[in-house]
């Protein structure tokens, strides 16, 4: 059995995804790992390249966009390894980031997943390395715009800490905890999953943690947040995570999450046009106003 197994789901993002298997590749020497790309029926030359270019990584092509939870899943079944690696095409891992994870989980044996402090592209953390579970008061103050106490706000960077939710951008996770609770919950397609998998892991009595090892997160390999898909993917994650986590209290919240959706959408279309307007003006211009 290897030591880690790492699932990389790609779709349309091939230059992310070149640089990201190169970060994986020095960051897995000494490792005994291996690594899966799943492609979601990308349009570009992902496939071709990755088949070109690293012989060793095992490349699952699908002829249709599965979704994340299920492209994973195909990697994770097809895999034995003590610990599996969720990672998102537009991360770049640093060297030492992988080593120092498997050795904290091995010395935490209670540890069930375990997510690390992700930074933009700027180099400063991303709120959302820690996350706690959107229960209907959480995920009210966040609509409302209140997120402190859903990021977490309060843990410190520099240290471990237990969290809630493990980012699914990188989401390390013990296989033993993964037999027990189950794998991704399919009915997400896009968001939503990794929210999911960590809360069945803390009520499987298993803990999450956040480690203060750095990956880059550029996050142009997804939907954009400005975008009506996000906006509508991942409300509507939230929904059924409502649905399925607090049966007796969906009812209740389905009528503000969906006016939240429409709200979010609305603003979206407004920056949209805001844009597509500033551009038709400034024809010479880039979004920043720089020539």
């Amino acid at each position: 059995m290897k030591k880690i197994t790492i699932v990389i789901v790609s779709y349309n993002v091939r230059n992310y995804l070149v640089d990201c298997l190169d970060s994986v590749r020095k960051a897995l020497e000494g490792i005994d790992g291996e690594v899966f790309v799943v492609d979601n029926c990308s349009k570009d030359d992902s496939v071709s390249y990755v088949m070109a270019h690293y012989p060793d990584v095992h490349l699952i092509a699908n002829q249709e966009n599965v979704g994340f939870a299920r492209a994973n899943n195909q990697a994770i079944r097809q895999s034995e390894s003590e610990y599996v690696l969720l990672l998102n095409p537009d991360t770049v891992v640093f060297e030492n980031t992988i080593r120092s994870c498997i050795s904290f989980m091995d010395s935490h044996p209670e540890a069930g997943g375990a997510g690390v402090r992700m930074l933009t592209h700027e180099g400063k953390p991303a709120p959302e390395s820690r996350r706690a579970i959107p229960t209907p008061w959480v995920a009210m103050l966040k609509m409302l715009g209140f997120t402190k106490r859903y990021y977490m706000s309060k843990l410190p960077w520099d240290e471990p800490c237990q969290i809630e939710v493990v980012s699914g951008a990188f989401c390390l996770l013990r296989r033993k905890a993964l037999d027990e609770i189950g794998l991704l919950d399919e009915d997400y397609f896009m968001y939503g999953e990794d929210i999911d998998l960590s809360y069945r892991m803390l009520h499987g009595g298993w803990q999450n943690w956040y480690l203060p090892y750095d990956i880059i997160h550029y996050k142009g390999g997804s939907t954009k947040k400005s975008s009506f898909r996000y906006v509508h993917v991942f409300y509507q994650a939230m929904l059924i995570f409502f649905r399925k986590h607090y049966k007796h209290l969906s009812f209740f919240f389905s009528l503000p999450i969906q006016t939240a959706i429409y709200f979010r959408a609305s603003i979206a279309l407004l920056q949209m046009m805001g844009r597509q307007l500033h551009r038709f003006i400034n024809p010479h211009k880039d979004y920043y106003g720089k020539n």
